[in-house]
């Protein structure tokens, strides 16, 4: 598991409820360290315990623990970065989702040894669509639920009313169903494409 999904997690967990709790969960899984390393590859079993364990203690189970991650990484300030390169999928929410095919590859060009699981969006009618998130290897660890969080915090940022529904695993692959009730919604988050991301 690249370490960069290890320390995604790990920064949710210290920002959202604090370093000790995040320290009191490595301990218990006795991980024999305190942070994980970005740019190294761990072990998927060692994730798999620690979300096991973060689920315990934080009492949530694997698929809302794991929406909250994904909704985590685009709204929280200390994630800013990662919410920009989303933004630059397009100019409304319905543009963003015809970009989710190009993620992967896009992630991959700042991170190159970074494989996200390969997305597929289809539109079967107006304003309703399915995401298959061909997880492989992630699949165990529900991928798709940090999809799922991800799409609902983007669609904030964006203003858009948008009804998602997590439809299960079918040949190694997650499903989502994506309901684009209303595109303009609310206003959406000021978004400036020249701006500098923080630091």
């Amino acid at each position: 598991m690249h370490g960069m999904i290890n320390r995604a997690v790990e920064r949710f967990v210290r920002d959202t409820y604090g370093r000790d709790q995040w320290l009191k969960a490595t301990e218990a899984v006795d991980l024999g360290f305190a942070e994980f390393e970005a740019m190294l590859v761990y072990d998927a079993a060692l994730t798999d315990q620690i979300l096991n364990e973060l689920g315990d203690m934080l009492g949530k189970d694997r698929a809302n623990l794991l929406e909250d991650v994904g909704t985590y990484l685009v709204s929280h300030p200390n994630t800013e970065a990662i919410r920009r390169l989303l933004r630059f999928g397009g100019v409304d929410f319905h543009d963003f989702l015809h970009s989710l095919d190009d993620l992967p590859e896009r992630a991959r060009l700042a991170v190159p040894d970074l494989h996200l699981p390969a997305m597929e969006l289809r539109e079967h009618r107006k304003a309703f669509f399915s995401l298959t998130v061909r997880s492989g290897g992630l699949r165990m660890l529900g991928f798709g639920h940090v999809v799922m969080g991800l799409l609902r915090a983007m669609a904030d940022d964006y203003g858009a009313l948008v009804l998602l529904e997590h439809k299960g695993t079918r040949d190694r692959s997650e499903i989502l169903e994506i309901h684009l009730a209303d595109a303009s919604f609310a206003e959406g988050r000021d978004f400036d494409l020249s701006a500098r991301a923080a630091v």
